[in-house]
């Protein structure tokens, strides 16, 4: 492997290669959570390459800004599946080297070139391979393709994101793709634990749907114990008060107060204590209940002075707030400076944001650049060549 893409043994996968039949964001960012955490992970792309690399503007140093991100400390091997020789090479190196497989093919894809986990685990019991599907392994809708909005929309997430009497709104990030990556990255995880028992893999089963679920589950058990649909609720949440976002007088401040104590305090700091034994608010369940009256003398409240302020003087109070940032803010706030979330890439020509946990006070370093299209391949596959 180049220098600059292997793995510092000290993280906790080196040594464990997985090889990624994937495109667009699940499965790829499955393999950057693998890969940043240090396994070789093998990008098997179509000659075309994957979607995600044409998904701009914004393009960056040959790429969409989305697949660069995505796929960091990776390797790209292109494949022609309807090659004979080439699916050949690629399922011998599988067998030969791989660990584990993730894939998020079409419905029946894999099946049809002989890459499923039914047939790569009869010549490799030990392989731990991973399916992602849009709604899953069984049920009528096995068959059928997705995408992120489509499982935020069908699995009830845009209805309870928004405000009450607007359009439904899709979450501003691919929560449901993202999610599903990270229960695919834990499953291979596991599954790698669970083979050093007894030397066999395991074939684990996701889906964009069952993230989609898994991400409703208080607002299925809100509707399962009441029988009443939950509803949008803005920058609130349900069944907490207060706990939003409130206007200043430039710009928006979230506050959270979701104890009485935290109440109280917030009370006395907006200049009313006797607020806080007002019958309509004394607890939290009759500050649900009040909600737009309390929201009302909060809001003629907060109008009147700058975000910066109401910040300082509620945090002097120990109440938590915090304004809402745009993204031009957070990537220059010195929080997240600190922490070392941003970091550049090996050649010094793109600045990502890295895994979002530490080993013993260390963040997982960005080893590569995304590939260019098919960039290991001629490294890679000659490998398997008698």
């Amino acid at each position: 492997m180049p220098q600059d893409q292997a793995a510092s043994p000290s993280l906790p996968l080196a040594g464990i290669r997985v090889f990624e039949i994937g495109t667009s964001v699940a499965a790829p960012y499955a393999g950057l959570i693998l890969a940043s955490l240090g396994a070789e992970l093998v990008k098997v792309e179509r000659p075309e390459g994957d979607d995600a690399r044409h998904w701009g503007p914004p393009f960056w140093h040959g790429a969409s800004s989305i697949f660069q991100v995505f796929n960091v400390n990776k390797r790209s091997v292109v494949v022609d599946l309807k090659d004979p020789d080439a699916l050949a090479r690629l399922k011998t190196l599988i067998v030969e080297t791989g660990d584990a497989v993730l894939q998020n093919m079409r419905p029946g894809q894999v099946e049809k070139y002989g890459l499923d986990a039914a047939t790569l685990q009869a010549a490799k019991p030990s392989l731990v391979y991973c399916n992602i599907g849009a709604f899953g392994a069984t049920g009528p809708l096995k068959s059928k393709p997705g995408y992120d909005p489509l499982m935020q929309a069908f699995g009830g997430l845009m209805m309870m994101t928004g405000e009450e009497g607007r359009p439904p709104v899709r979450v501003g990030t691919s929560l449901i793709d993202m999610g599903t990556g990270m229960w695919c990255a834990l499953g291979i995880v596991a599954a790698l634990l669970g083979r050093r028992k007894d030397g066999h893999g395991a074939r684990i089963d996701t889906s964009l749907y069952e993230t989609a679920l898994a991400w409703m589950t208080y607002h299925a058990a809100d509707f399962i114990s009441t029988g009443v649909p939950g509803k949008r609720n803005g920058s609130a949440t349900r069944g907490i008060a207060p706990y939003q976002a409130y206007r200043c007088s430039d710009g928006y401040l979230m506050v959270a107060a979701p104890n009485d104590g935290l109440f109280r305090k917030l009370s006395a700091a907006l200049g009313h204590p006797e607020w806080a034994s007002d019958p309509r608010f004394v607890d939290n369940p009759s500050r649900v209940a009040n909600l737009p009256a309390l929201n009302t003398m909060i809001d003629a409240i907060m109008a009147a002075r700058p975000r910066a302020e109401w910040q300082a003087a509620l945090e002097a109070a120990g109440i938590p707030a915090t304004p809402t940032q745009t993204i031009d803010e957070v990537v220059v706030h010195p929080q997240t400076a600190a922490l070392g979330m941003l970091q550049k890439t090996p050649d010094g020509r793109m600045d990502i944001f890295g895994l979002p946990m530490s080993f013993d006070g260390h963040r997982p370093p960005l080893r590569n650049a995304a590939p260019e299209l098919g960039a290991d391949t001629d490294a890679v596959l000659p490998a398997t060549k008698g």
